[in-house]
């Protein structure tokens, strides 16, 4: 059995210990909460699919809503937005130089 000093310092460590044990508790609980369900797709739509059946919809795996999934909307033309490359006037650079001396003529 594992003998502790009795003092200040052992009684606020064993406090501590309680305490971040607790929320790790949480933290499992939580997790296992947000883990069940089954996976999707499963092994059996996988298999089907390998060999050839198409998949339109997948068995629902229990887990519920993606709460943290944005829906991504395309505009109404279709616009995105990309990064400019076009060259701007005035900001043209050097080129390198080479990257070894070029040889000389014997």
């Amino acid at each position: 059995m594992t003998e502790y000093a009795d003092n200040a310092q052992t009684e606020a460590a064993k406090k501590q210990y309680a305490a971040e044990r607790e929320i790790a508790e949480q933290v499992r609980a939580d997790y296992a909460s947000r883990m069940k369900g089954r996976p999707t797709p499963t092994q059996e739509e996988i298999d089907h699919s390998m060999l050839g059946a198409h998949i339109l919809n997948h068995e629902d795996d229990g887990s519920g809503p993606d709460l943290g999934q944005r829906a991504l909307e395309a505009g109404k033309r279709g616009d995105y937005q990309t990064r400019q490359v076009t060259a701007v006037a005035g900001q043209h650079r050097a080129p390198a130089p080479p990257h070894r001396a070029p040889p000389r003529a014997e």
